[in-house]
C-alpha cells in the first residue's frame, strides 16, 4: 500500500474538494438533482476542512494569530458545509411528509457557516498568502475573490432567497464553476508538487 506524505495527502483533499465543489455546482445549478448535489456539498466540506489544516500549517509563521483565527473559521465553515450537505441529503433520501422548503436549515441558515464564515476563512488566509508570499500573488487575488463571492452568496441567500434572480445567481456561476474549484486545484498542485521535492 503507497504511503502518502502529509503535503500530498493535503494535495489529494484539495482535487477532492475542487472536484467536488465543482460537481456541486453543476448538479445544484444545472442538473438540479437534490441528492447528488446534496452528497457532493458533504463531501467538498469533509475536503476542504484538510486544506484549511494544511495552509496553517504552512501560513502559522507569517502571523500565528491570524493563521488561528483563519483556520477557526475555515473549520466552522467546512463542517458547516459538510452538516448543510449531510441535512440535504437525509431530506432527499427520506423526504419528510410534511416539509416547509422555505425554513433555513437550523445548523446552517442559508449557508451562514458554508458561505459566510468560509468566504471571511477565505479572505483571511488571502491575506496571509499575500504578506507571505509562499504562495503567488494570483493565488492570492483568486482566493480574495472566493471569499468576497462566498459572502455575497450568503447575503443573497440571506436576502433575496432564489437563486435564480441575477443578484445571485452570477456570482454563484462564477464561484461554482470557475473560482471556487481553480482555487482548491491550485491549492493541491502546489501541495502536491512542494511534497514531491
Amino acid at each position: 500500500m503507497k504511503v502518502y506524505s502529509f503535503g500530498q495527502k493535503i494535495a489529494l483533499s484539495a482535487f477532492v474538494a475542487g472536484i467536488s465543489w465543482f460537481l456541486y455546482a453543476y448538479f445544484f445549478v444545472i442538473a438540479r438533482d437534490t441528492l447528488v448535489s446534496s452528497l457532493m456539498l458533504t463531501l467538498a466540506g469533509l475536503a476542504s476542512l484538510e486544506v484549511f489544516v494544511g495552509l496553517y500549517i504552512k501560513l502559522r509563521d507569517i502571523d500565528q494569530g491570524w493563521a488561528l483565527i483563519a483556520l477557526l473559521l475555515g473549520v466552522a465553515g467546512t463542517l458547516g458545509t459538510a452538516i448543510h450537505g449531510a441535512y440535504d441529503l437525509a431530506v432527499a433520501l427520506n423526504p419528510p411528509l410534511t416539509i416547509n422548503v422555505d425554513l433555513p436549515n437550523q445548523v446552517d441558515p442559508r449557508g451562514f457557516l458554508a458561505f459566510g464564515l468560509t468566504g471571511f476563512a477565505l479572505l483571511k488566509i488571502s491575506y496571509l498568502m499575500w504578506v507571505g508570499k509562499k504562495f503567488t500573488q494570483n493565488l492570492s487575488l483568486l482566493g480574495f475573490g472566493s471569499g468576497v463571492l462566498l459572502i455575497i452568496i450568503y447575503l443573497g441567500r440571506l436576502i433575496v432567497l432564489n437563486p435564480a434572480e441575477p443578484i445571485l445567481k452570477y456570482p454563484i456561476l462564477i464561484e461554482g464553476f470557475l473560482v471556487n474549484p481553480l482555487w482548491y486545484l491550485w491549492i493541491g498542485y502546489l501541495f502536491w508538487t512542494k511534497a514531491k521535492e
